[in-house]
């Protein structure tokens, strides 16, 4: 089986496309560029100034004859001066020729044969002119040969500088024409590597992208099927995968859900014989105690009078258990409401239904403006009469109770605290505390069934947010707990 790239391999062998097309392009561009150079170079170092050097050539053999035709026609020795400085500017503007065309074998080839004919005309006419000024020789007749190897000279160089003009021309052409033609090639090439891209990777990715959003969207069903460079298909299969074990975890959660169903049915046949069954032999068993009690209340001595009293109190206490046990089963269930629930109005309501215990024991309750929330009212309630109502019933003993509630925001949620200066609690019973039915003081001391916290946790906990005794509190009880922050506080 052929083993297929990875996007990485991908993108390395394009990477390396480019660098060997951008090398290539820049070695060709750097032969044309040095091409061009060359041209540019003989023309403006080798070919203008040599024609230059041949106008001063020219000048310089012109002194020369001017300088002894004077001196045929007068006789006069000063008029051998331009002869004499023309030698010298002559041997000067050939030595500067030679320099300048070393390079130049068929130029070098005239100006020796100019040197030769100036040479000739030299030792031929001007040197025994100069010697008998009176020699039977016309010096412009033999300098008219010297002319004429200077004059082909002169076009052979201006025959250079055509052709290396139109040598130049050519070179930038070909300059011009070879970098268009790489930004041609490579404007193609990353078009052509976008392509590929597009269709080996990102294509891909986005079919893959595509069907995890219809799987995301519910679809569960829907299988993929991956395509392109091993790690995406890798990627791919791997979500496919995934997808296989969400299908069989809500296979499974539907099982369970079918069971939670079933035991939510349950719990309300519980609760339907709880609420009328279970409850109607303890109101009897009370009622024929009590008319016991009554009727052979003369028959009847001070210890059965006191077995009767304790029947009497096990079935009322079993009735509130079996009451408060219901009033926790119906959380999430029966008051499972979600709407605006402004809690300075329950907190008030809360206040009225335990003014008699606040008169009684002194108590004063502080508490800041607290927020509007969202959740069941019913519930929030309950929440606040145990909060409150376990401040002033667990008070001290030696002060009046101080009930304390503050509220702040604490991120997206809202932090409340509840504190008193009752007895407190041991932090070794921060846990204990909110677990159903557990009790931290004897019933003779204090009343209740010890439900009261539990149901305080469980409320927080419906409305998404947590409870817990502040451990750090030393004087009286502190119970710390969050709502969510879904509406600003109350105006």
């Amino acid at each position: 089986m052929t083993r297929r790239w990875t996007s990485q391999a991908w993108f390395a062998g394009v990477l390396a496309v480019m660098a060997v097309l951008i090398v290539a392009g820049a070695g060709l561009g750097t032969q044309v560029l040095a091409d061009t150079t060359a041209v540019s170079n003989r023309l403006s170092d080798t070919i203008s100034p040599a024609r230059t050097a041949v106008v001063e050539l020219d000048a310089a053999l012109d002194d020369q004859a001017a300088g002894i035709r004077a001196y045929t026609l007068s006789g006069l020795p000063e008029l051998l001066t331009p002869y004499r400085d023309g030698i010298a500017a002559e041997q000067a503007a050939e030595a500067r020729l030679r320099t300048l065309l070393g390079a130049e074998p068929l130029l070098l080839a005239d100006l020796d044969a100019v040197r030769e004919r100036t040479a000739q005309w030299r030792r031929d006419t001007a040197e025994p002119l100069v010697a008998d000024r009176q020699a039977d020789v016309r010096p412009d007749t033999a300098f008219a040969a010297v002319r004429t190897e200077l004059t082909r000279l002169d076009e052979a160089l201006i025959g250079e500088r055509t052709r290396g003009r139109e040598a130049l021309d050519d070179s930038r052409r070909v300059r011009n024409a070879v970098f268009l033609g790489l930004a041609v090639l490579l404007l193609a090439a990353v078009a052509a590597v976008a392509v590929l891209l597009r269709l080996v990777v990102v294509r891909p990715l986005a079919r893959l992208g595509a069907a995890a959003r219809i799987v995301a969207a519910g679809d569960f069903d829907h299988r993929l099927s991956p395509h392109g460079p091993a790690d995406i298909a890798a990627l791919g299969h791997d979500v496919e995968a995934m997808r296989g074990r969400l299908v069989a975890a809500l296979v499974a959660t539907a099982e369970t859900r079918d069971a939670l169903a079933r035991s939510n049915a349950d719990l309300e046949q519980f609760a339907y014989v709880a609420s009328h069954d279970l409850q109607e032999p303890l109101r009897k068993v009370a009622s024929f105690c009590q008319m016991l009690q009554r009727r052979y209340a003369d028959a009847l001595d001070d210890r059965a009078q006191q077995y009767i009293g304790f029947a009497v109190d096990g079935a009322t206490r079993m009735q509130r258990l079996i009451n408060d046990l219901l009033t926790f089963s119906r959380i999430g269930r029966v008051y499972d409401s979600n709407r605006p629930v402004d809690l300075e109005a329950v907190v008030d309501q809360v206040e009225q239904t335990l003014a008699g215990v606040v008169e009684e024991t002194g108590a004063r309750i502080d508490r800041d403006r607290l927020p509007t929330v969202h959740g069941d009212i019913t519930l929030l309630t309950m929440l606040w009469q145990n909060l409150v109502g376990n401040a002033l019933k667990f008070r001290h003993p030696d002060r009046a109770p101080l009930v304390t509630i503050t509220a702040a925001p604490d991120g997206g949620d809202w932090r409340f605290t509840v504190r008193d200066n009752g007895i407190g609690i041991e932090p070794e019973f921060a846990e204990k505390v909110f677990v159903i039915f557990q009790r931290l003081h004897p019933r003779d001391r204090y009343s209740g069934t010890g439900i009261g916290l539990a149901i305080c946790k469980r409320v927080v906990e419906h409305h998404g947010g947590t409870i817990r005794l502040d451990t750090d509190n030393d004087a009286g009880a502190a119970f710390v707990f969050t709502l969510p922050q879904v509406c600003t506080a109350a105006e």
